[in-house]
């Protein structure tokens, strides 16, 4: 197939430091808000008020206590059920936060609106515009709510990174091109309003650069978003530019797996041309539909020649990729609630140092909590199972057709 021809806004000389799981994440994370000096800007699509929430919220506080400009944005269908605490607390120490797309309340929970699918999945961090995070890491402890097989909890596999240098300007422009759309959306003139801010943007964009001049040394890499205006395909076209350019190595590790028809022809044009393409995948079900729709496809992967890896020790959360000597890492997921429907944040990283680190972490946890789904292993399903399979499959190509994009699947 031919790649789709992409031109992304590439920033060199950035400093990108892994997190693995919220073990790393919480702890920078805090310590960054902690030290904090003129802005912290949160998005994040679960705020759950365990103890980690709680220590985050905290933090949050005494940012703005001491003066600090605080803001935060959570999903309102992601923190339906923390929305109105963590917005209460919020509201007491004077942090300004909104909420994007309120679920509704009453009986129009009941009336099917498409629009209500279109959820702000990304989880981002800004720091005095210096410090970013992004990743897939919900504000919610690593231990809530998982499995455990008796000998005591694991925590859900996740990454994110933490990012200094010029990368920082496009999150704080991302982040604030959503909070003032938040604030003044016309929907008659949606498109309008994004080619003026647009155009303010790049001129701001262009000043904060100064602050962010590019070393000799540093990572190259892409802020990649999705929404449903300017950036409807650019996550997919991105993995489908890089997997049309690999040459030795596909690994990707994925909570809900279930690409469309693009991109399993990448996949599938990948592993017969040589590359090794493996597929790191939920062992646990998190979600029964997503999982067993996603199982269906197995026979299909393993036939193109894909390695299939399923993790067993707790739930799969990551949504990350290593292509050669370039990383992925952020919160889309690679299925149609990320790809068509969800507002989304990635990292694209060129750097043969940041992906063989990546790289060794997924093949650690690959190697020690995993097991090798071979065709074996899937003739040992019996008719129950592989009919339970067959209609989750189905059941998602209906929710697909819902949305209008039954032919991308």
């Amino acid at each position: 197939m031919v790649a789709p021809r992409l031109k992304l806004r590439w920033r060199g000389g950035n400093a990108i430091r892994l997190l693995h799981n919220g073990g790393e994440f919480f702890p920078a994370l805090i310590a960054a808000i902690e030290a904090a000096k003129r802005s912290v800007h949160l998005e994040t699509y679960i705020f759950n008020l365990d103890e980690t929430g709680h220590r985050v919220l905290d933090a949050l506080c005494r940012a703005e206590k001491r003066g600090v400009k605080v803001r935060v944005v959570l999903d309102g269908f992601g923190c339906n059920e923390t929305a109105q605490d963590v917005c209460k607390v919020l509201t007491e120490h004077g942090v300004r936060h909104r909420v994007y797309r309120p679920e509704p309340r009453g009986l129009r929970q009941a009336r099917f609106d498409l629009r209500r699918l279109r959820r702000m999945h990304r989880k981002t961090c800004v720091v005095d515009g210096i410090i970013g995070f992004v990743g897939g890491i919900n504000i919610l402890d690593d231990l809530e709510d998982v499995p455990t097989d008796g000998k005591g909890a694991r925590p859900r596999f996740d990454f994110a990174v933490e990012m200094r240098g010029p990368i920082v300007d496009d999150l704080v422009h991302a982040q604030r091109a959503l909070w003032l759309r938040m604030s003044w959306r016309r929907r008659d003139d949606e498109l309008g309003f994004y080619r003026r801010f647009q155009q303010w943007g790049e001129r701001l964009l262009a000043q904060r650069h100064q602050r962010h001049t590019p070393g000799a040394t540093g990572m190259k890499a892409a802020l990649v978003l999705r929404d449903n205006l300017r950036f409807r395909q650019r996550i997919e076209d991105v993995y489908l530019t890089a997997l049309a350019r690999a040459q030795h190595d596909v690994l990707i590790a994925n909570a809900y797996f279930f690409p469309g028809r693009r991109l399993r022809k990448a996949l599938r044009a990948a592993a017969r041309r040589g590359v090794k393409v493996r597929l790191f995948l939920q062992g646990r079900a998190e979600y029964a539909m997503q999982y067993r729709a996603c199982r269906y496809m197995y026979n299909d992967l393993l036939a193109d020649g894909m390695e299939i890896h399923e993790y067993m020790a707790s739930y799969l959360h990551a949504k990350v990729a290593v292509i050669d000597d370039h990383a992925m890492v952020g919160s889309s997921n690679l299925d149609p609630f990320s790809l068509l429907l969800a507002r989304e944040a990635n990292v694209f990283i060129d750097d043969p140092l940041f992906a063989a680190r990546l790289k060794a972490a997924l093949e650690a946890e690959m190697q020690n909590d995993a097991r090798a789904v071979t065709v074996e292993h899937l003739k040992k399903r019996n008719v129950l199972e592989r009919t339970l399979d067959a209609i989750a499959y189905a059941m998602l190509r209906i929710g697909v057709a819902l949305t209008g994009k039954a032919g991308e699947y």
